[in-house]
């Protein structure tokens, strides 16, 4: 009897071949559906409501802007190799230390990942009288055959989902509106608080951060380096920026940050479930793909197998990290940046973008320099004041060059005393 081999064609441990790469527009619509992420709209209704409509404005736009450039670049490097994040890690944390970053990647994520379906459920269970727990697994499993299926059906969710939302949230937003007398009358609502622009910042750019590390998963399957950047750069600031839009005229309007919220106070009870729930759909969708990609490069178990462990996972203990575990969560999101940092440092400082093609590279075990980096940023973040996430890619990237360059002067030292004592 002949043995089946598994095809893996989501090429999950190697490059993506270029007759796999896909053009412009269905590379936008997926990153679309990741960047349509519910904790944006939260997090633009609480700007909002602490800063005046210039600085809101102002702080979404340059915050974005940041955020693009740190995601751009990461699109930049899985368009010129094809590979995944977790496969780039090998080249600047090392074999062992890419499976470290992919540990903290994915059991980071896949509490946001049952954070998402809480945020669905929840609600959706308040309005519509099902119970919780049922709409917790009917999401949970529809999620995980989605990220079972790969690029194909996350881009045809994508394709359904994107105008869907834009078109139902905008026309809420539109009525939202009406409803206080015109854009006019938003000018004159005041904040009931005051924050710093760094702040501002600081909140814009976390927003998002933490799960823009996955941006290679995606990109990869870009047909080039410049479909990869041009497509995720304007998927994020599109996507992002509407997300912080919906959540701030929630707040001015009806008092909630959630777009879906907002269309249940106008009674558009349907409408609004189908946003809440292709919103979430989306986005968990994404993340459940690379977070199984990452445990693939732990396990080397078959990416397909990684999406159901994880997907189960990830919705049993949903409504458990949604009420106990959201402040650990935020804590272990300020780790992932500076990963990011390090990964960007390697290829486009230390080895001038040009990496060894993925099936000739040999990589160390573990690269030190890379972990003290990574430690470095997070530690930075915190201890320098300013933007927390600037500071955490800063520090990281300055230190991964100093040291590495350091470690290359000793070697070469190294070198030169052995051959004068073989001399």
């Amino acid at each position: 009897m002949m043995k089946k081999y598994y095809v893996d064609k989501e090429y999950s441990l190697e490059a993506v071949p270029q007759d796999k790469r896909k053009s412009f527009l269905p590379m936008l619509v997926v990153m679309l559906g990741f960047s349509f992420f519910s904790v944006s709209m939260l997090a633009g209704g609480s700007l909002r409501g602490n800063l005046t409509i210039k600085n809101f404005l102002d702080a979404v736009f340059y915050g974005n802007l940041l955020l693009c450039i740190y995601t751009g670049l990461l699109a930049y490097m899985a368009g010129d190799t094809g590979l995944s994040t977790h496969l780039l890690a090998k080249y600047s944390f090392g074999e062992k230390g890419s499976q470290l970053v992919s540990f903290l990647i994915s059991i980071t994520q896949i509490g946001w990942f049952g954070m998402g379906i809480a945020l669905f459920s929840i609600p959706a269970s308040y309005f519509i009288g099902i119970d919780t727990w049922i709409l917790v697994l009917i999401s949970g499993v529809l999620i995980t055959i989605t990220a079972y299926f790969g690029m194909k059906l996350l881009i045809i969710l994508s394709v359904i989902a994107v105008p869907t939302i834009g078109i139902l949230g905008g026309f809420s937003t539109v009525k939202a509106i009406e409803d206080i007398g015109g854009l006019i009358n938003l000018l004159y609502i005041k904040p009931s608080g005051i924050i710093t622009i760094s702040t501002a910042l600081s909140i814009v750019i976390g927003s998002f951060i933490s799960a823009g590390i996955f941006t290679p998963d995606f990109a990869r399957f870009a047909k080039n380096k410049k479909v990869a950047v041009r497509s995720t750069v304007t998927a994020f600031f599109i996507g992002n920026s509407i997300m912080f839009l919906f959540g701030a005229l929630g707040v001015m309007t009806v008092g909630s940050a959630d777009i879906s919220v907002v269309m249940f106070a106008q009674g558009l009870i349907i409408p609004g479930i189908i946003v809440l729930a292709l919103n979430i759909w989306t986005t968990n969708g994404n993340a459940l793909y690379g977070i199984s990609l990452g445990f693939t490069n732990i396990t080397k178990a078959p990416k397909r197998k990684m999406v159901i462990v994880n997907g189960l996972i990830g919705t049993f203990i949903s409504i458990f990290v949604y009420r106990n575990l959201v402040n650990w969560l935020n804590l272990l999101s300020t780790l992932i940046p500076p990963i990011g940092a390090v990964m960007l440092a390697d290829y486009f400082i230390i080895n001038k973008r040009k990496y060894v093609d993925f099936k000739d590279a040999k990589f160390e075990y573990i690269n030190v320099n890379a972990i003290l980096a990574w430690l470095a940023g997070t530690i930075g973040a915190y201890i320098i004041p300013g933007i927390i996430h600037l500071n955490s890619v800063g520090v990281a990237v300055i230190t991964y060059v100093i040291l590495t360059k350091l470690n290359k002067n000793k070697d070469i030292e190294s070198v030169e005393m052995a051959k004068k004592i073989a001399a």
